[in-house]
Formats: structure tokens, sequence, C-alpha cells
């Protein structure tokens, strides 16, 4: 079992993704097909123009917080490949923080360094980091914030929760789970939470807890103002602003439009995962009315609520099908977004019936399957200039319709484990069973 020490899996990781960088600017040199992710040079390009005291949306495509700009200003004046041992030295903070998570939960050892693995040994995880993509870091930040949450920093999780709202917008979908589960019943300021930890004997979800926690649904209203909630709120809505009002003082309109407006309203005629791909591509030649691009938002409104309300109390779990169905549902996906999700899985599998022999293996092949599919379609499209967006339109039904089957499966095999144990049942336990 020596193998499975983290430390010993950080370390061949770290070696892992060291080869990759220098293999990546070897083949960057040397070869027609660069390793380099296209979105690192424009992150690089931004930097070199706030370096030199331009604006860095100068560079056309940087639709970002002018916060990775600055993160990356190294990239001109230390070494080009700066960004990429930053964005992969995040990518293993992400699989410390899973194995911290899942230590708080009680997860012995022997099964959470296996979940940890499932992160850093991803070829989509360990790739991405390496080719210079900034998702990691953006993982790594979500993970500390649910961190925090179990610890009962809830101060230090609405900053944290504050500054990756306005660096990345898309976990702005994670403000209403968080929002219930800082119920007066579950958590209060300056008291820790006592945490629900795994229990290797069950196999159906949890009642006991289960019941209480959803009479704080249904009195969801009445404490909805609660010092927990507020503090939450207004100390990330503060942080939020502070950082967006102080680049738009910097950067005015470009900033604006840029990094946030275009994310709202995007139509993208390139071909991708997407559903809505096909429709935008034919209608490109026409201006959309904001009507129009915002209502391909309600499915993923509709699916969120019903998620967060179903969810919300096993937090980890709540996150992950929220950013799988946000993902899944989007106007625009790339595999750079199957990431955002990635990071999530490990927290949920000790709390999976799912065996990986023959269930766990059949949804990995289908999904896998699916994704293949489309990339076989998308190679005749960009490679080959053969008309087959209508081909490609289908696979992205399908690859859509094989998510959804799996997240199913995924769902009808979890041991529903709300995240904290509700006060008043906590205090009358022995604290001897309780982390």
């Amino acid at each position: 079992m020596a193998i499975l020490d983290l430390r010993s899996v950080l370390t061949v990781s770290s070696l892992l993704r060291l080869a990759l960088i220098v293999y990546g600017d070897w083949q960057d040199n040397h070869m027609e097909v660069r390793y380099t992710d296209v979105d690192y040079l424009v992150f690089s390009d931004a930097a070199a123009l706030m370096a030199s005291g331009e604006s860095p949306y100068l560079r056309t495509t940087y639709r970002y917080s002018p916060l990775l700009a600055f993160l990356l200003l190294p990239n001109s004046l230390l070494h080009p490949s700066w960004g990429k041992f930053l964005f992969s030295a995040s990518d293993l903070l992400v699989g410390v923080l899973i194995h911290l998570i899942l230590e708080k939960r009680g997860v012995p050892e022997k099964i959470s360094v296996p979940c940890v693995m499932t992160w850093l040994f991803n070829p989509f995880t360990f790739t991405i980091g390496t080719r210079g993509n900034c998702e990691p870091l953006v993982c790594a930040v979500i993970l500390w914030i649910v961190l925090c949450l179990i610890k009962g920093a809830v101060i230090q999780a609405a900053f944290w929760y504050g500054l990756i709202v306005h660096f990345r917008i898309y976990p702005i979908i994670y403000a209403l789970p968080i929002i219930l589960l800082l119920d007066s019943r579950l958590c209060k300021l300056g008291q820790k939470p006592t945490v629900k930890v795994w229990n290797p004997s069950q196999n159906q979800s949890v009642q006991t807890d289960t019941v209480l926690v959803k009479v704080t649904a249904l009195g969801a209203l009445k404490g909805l103002f609660s010092k927990e909630r507020i503090a939450f709120g207004l100390i990330s809505a503060l942080v939020f602003l502070s950082l967006t009002g102080f680049s738009f003082y910097l950067y005015e309109w470009e900033f604006l439009h840029e990094a946030l407006l275009y994310h709202i309203g995007r139509t993208d005629p390139r071909h991708n995962f997407s559903i809505y791909f096909y429709h935008i591509y034919l209608h490109m030649n026409r201006e959309f009315s904001m009507v129009e691009k915002l209502v391909s938002f309600l499915p993923q409104f509709m699916v969120q609520l019903a998620l967060v309300f179903c969810f919300a109390w096993d937090l980890p779990f709540c996150l992950f099908l929220q950013t799988v169905t946000f993902v899944a549902l989007n106007k625009v996906i790339t595999a750079q977004y199957f990431v955002w999700f990635f990071c999530l899985l490990p927290l949920i599998l000790p709390w999976s019936n799912m065996r990986l022999k023959w269930n766990g293996l059949a949804c990995v092949a289908l999904w896998v399957g699916a994704q293949t599919h489309w990339l076989f379609w998308g190679y005749l499209l960009e490679f080959k200039g053969e008309n087959v967006f209508l081909q490609l339109w289908i696979a992205g039904i399908v690859f859509l319709a094989v998510t959804t089957f799996v997240l199913v499966m995924i769902i009808s095999r979890h041991v529903y484990t709300p995240l904290f144990q509700p006060l008043t049942w906590a205090s009358s336990k022995s604290k001897g069973k309780c982390e």
C-alpha cells in the first residue's frame, strides 16, 4: 500500500507535470502542432501589455479579470513558462485540498488517496495545467472555500468566494446552496460546525439527519436573514464589487464588456459540444437580441434550482451536480470546462454505491465514447473541411443524452449525506462520535 501514500502520489504527480512542461516547450519549438494551449498565448500577451503599462484588453480575445494578467507578469519578467508552473502547482494543490476535505469528513487514507488520484492522474487534468490553462487555479480556490465552510471559517470563505466570482464568473451558481447551508441550525459564526463523518456501513441515505435538515429547508424563509447568511452575502458582495470596481477604474468599459458582459450574452458560432452551436451557426449573420441570448439560460436556471433544493445540504454533491448540468446546458462547451466538475468528483466518490466494475466502467466508457464520437466529426470539419455541421450537432445531442444518463446513474447510487449535523441534534450526542 506504500504506493498509495499521499506524499508518493504527489511526488510522482509533480514529476509528471514537470516532464510535460519541458516536453511541451520542445514540441512548441520543433513540431507543427503546438502543445501549449492557445489561451496561454492570450494570457501571456495580455500580461506583456500590462507589464508595459497598457491595457491587457488590447489583446483581442482576452476576456478575463485583469487579476489573471497580473498573476502572469513573471511570464515577461522571468520566464515564458511561469504561468504553466503556477497552474500546475494549483493542480497539485487541488489534490492536497481534496485529501484535506475527505479527511475532515472522516474518510480513511486507504480510500481518500485513490480519490485524490482520480484527479491527479486524470489525463484531462494533468494536461490542462501544463498546457497553460488557468482552470486549476479556479478549482483550487473553490475547494478552499469548501474547506473553509467545513472548518466554520465563514468570513474567510466569503472573501474567497467574492474573489473567485470576480475572477471567473461561473462560480456564481454556487451562491444559493452555500447560503442555504449557512442555516443557523447547522452553522453558527464563531462555532465550528459538526461534520457528518463517512460511514462505510451506510447503504442508503441517512434518515435522522435528513428529516431535521428538511425542516430547515421548510423554514428557510424564516431564517433567511441569519447572521451567517448576512455575513457571507455582504462580505462576498463587497469583495466582488471592490475588485470589479477597481478593475473598472483601471480599464473602464473594456473590462466590463470583455470580462463580464461578454459571457452573459455570448454567442459563439464555432463548433463545440453545445447543442446550441448549430442554431447559432445558422444565424450567425444576424444579431441576436438580448432576450434571445438570455433565454438559453432558462433550462440551466430551472435545473439549477431543482438540484439546489434537493441536494444543497450535501454540499459537495450539490456543487458537482450543479457544475455538470451547467456545463452540459451551456451555449459554449469546450473540454477545459470538464475540469470544473472533475475537481469535485473525488469529493463524492466515498459516498457512492456504484462499483467500478461494471456500472462505473460502463459510465466512463459511454461518456468517453460520446466525446470520441463528437471528436470524429469535429476532425472531419476542422482538418478535412467536410460539411458535417449537422452530424456534429447530432453528436452534441448524443453527448448531452449520455451525460444526462451518467448523471442519473450517479444520483441514483449516491448515499445522500448532509455535510453538517444539526447543532441541536449534535449537542445531544457524544462528542466522541463527531469531528
